[in-house]
Parts: structure tokens; sequence; C-alpha cells
């Protein structure tokens, strides 16, 4: 019974596959003839079944793009950024993209310690920062130990600097990865949907109008309060917006 429903679940596995292939294929020859209406609805149905890939929003991206859709081309363009972050022609579409947004928002730079450090941190990920915290401490084993079984006074002596060494990287490692942790969990990015919509002071309608957002405006979400979201912007503004006005991009 138990090989059956193995054999049954890839069964399944090769046919989704073999369907998402073939509304891809469908959906890039609707897109090549002009048609991106018909093709965002293939490529939404690869979504449905809950294929997800850069090359696929990227593509979704396109699509909206050539119809003027702001928001929706941003928002794909993003997703496939989360998945693709090299990827250098899905750059330069984005950039066009915004182009259409109405909001300019001045990003404040980051500088000092907290960039350099948030740079080092997103080097790797919160796992290969893991692993190599791991590996250092193993290190700091053996040469510890080859220090205190060592006789020559110059192997102990390299012994411990070496020890010594591993042990405090094995530390920032470790605090890098956490720090990791801590950047990817509270990065929480969306993409204002509605073609205008009033950010308020409070999450709340009778509260003052903060300032104005429109479609296409990406935000950084960082409270939600019965169905409002509070979202600070690039330039460091915040304030409270209802949650159906935007997409959070972290959803997959």
């Amino acid at each position: 019974m138990k090989y059956l429903i193995y054999i049954s679940t890839l069964l399944i596995t090769a046919m989704t596959f073999a369907q998402n292939e073939t509304l891809f294929e469908q959906g890039n020859t609707l897109y090549n003839e002009g048609n991106y209406e018909a093709a965002i609805t293939k490529y939404e149905n690869i979504l449905d079944n809950g294929k997800h890939s850069a090359e696929l929003y990227f593509n979704l991206g396109n699509a909206h793009y050539k119809l003027n859709h702001i928001a929706p081309s941003i928002y794909y363009y993003e997703k496939a950024l989360l998945l693709d972050p090299n990827d250098q022609e899905l750059k330069n579409n984005i950039g066009f993209a915004r182009n259409m947004t109405i909001d300019a928002i001045e990003t404040v730079p980051e500088v000092g310690f907290s960039k350099f450090e948030k740079n080092i941190s997103k080097s790797m990920t919160f796992e290969q920062w893991g692993i190599s915290a791991i590996v250092l401490v193993v290190l700091f084993m053996i040469l510890f130990l080859t220090y205190y079984f060592a006789y020559s006074s110059m192997r102990k002596r390299l012994a411990f600097i070496g020890s010594t060494a591993s042990l405090l990287l094995a530390i920032v490692a470790l605090a890098l990865a956490f720090h990791n942790y801590s950047l990817v969990k509270n990065d929480r990015p969306a993409i204002v949907f509605a073609q205008e919509t009033q950010v308020k002071s409070e999450p709340n309608l009778r509260s003052n109008e903060a300032f104005v957002l429109h479609e296409g405006t990406k935000v950084q979400v960082l409270d939600t309060v019965n169905k409002w979201k509070k979202i600070r912007l690039a330039d460091g503004k915040t304030g409270w917006i209802p949650q159906d006005d935007i997409k959070l991009l972290n959803n997959f």
C-alpha cells in the first residue's frame, strides 16, 4: 500500500510538471503573439498549481508591463528579484517599470558601521553563516587539542593563536547568522496596488491623512492592526494603510 501511494505521488508530480511546462510554453507563445492577457492567464494557472520561479514571475512582469499595468508589473518583477537578485535584464526591466510610478521617494542612504554590518551579514545566508560557525568551532577544537598535546613551544604558540582566532571568528559568524536571520524576518516589502490611497497617521479612517501614495510604490510593512498595515517608505516616513491596498512580496 505504501509503495502504491509513493508511485501515485510520483505520477501526480510528473503530470503536474508536464502540465506546467505546457502552460508555460503556451503562455510564451501567446506573449510573442501580442496576446498578453491570455499569456497572463496561462502563467497564473502555473501559480495556481503551486509552481514558483524567477522566470515565471519575470514573464508575468513583462506581460503586465506591456499592458501598462504599473503595480502588477513591478510586483512580479520584485518577486522575480527575490528569487534571482543578480539577473541584470530583470533589474533593467524593473527600472523601466518604476519609471511609470507617480511617487518620487528618495532613499535615505545607510552609512557607517550599520551599513557595513548589513552588507557583511547579507553576503551569505543564515544557513551559510551557521555552517561557517560550526566549521570554525571544529577547527578551534582541533587547534586547541594540538596546543594541549604539542611539545614544541613554536607549535603551542601557533596552535594557541590559531585556536583563539578560530573561536573569535566562530563568535562573529554566529552573530552575523542571527543578524541575517533578523534582517530576513523583519524584511516585509510590499507593493501598493490601489491607484491612489490615503496613508493615515493612525489605523482608522477618522485619523489625519499623513500622505498619499499611488500604485507601484514599494513600502516596508512594520506592523498589523486589524485590517491596517503600518508601513515605512524608503525616505523614512511612516503611516497606516488599508491592508487591501497593498500586496506583500514575500508570500509565495
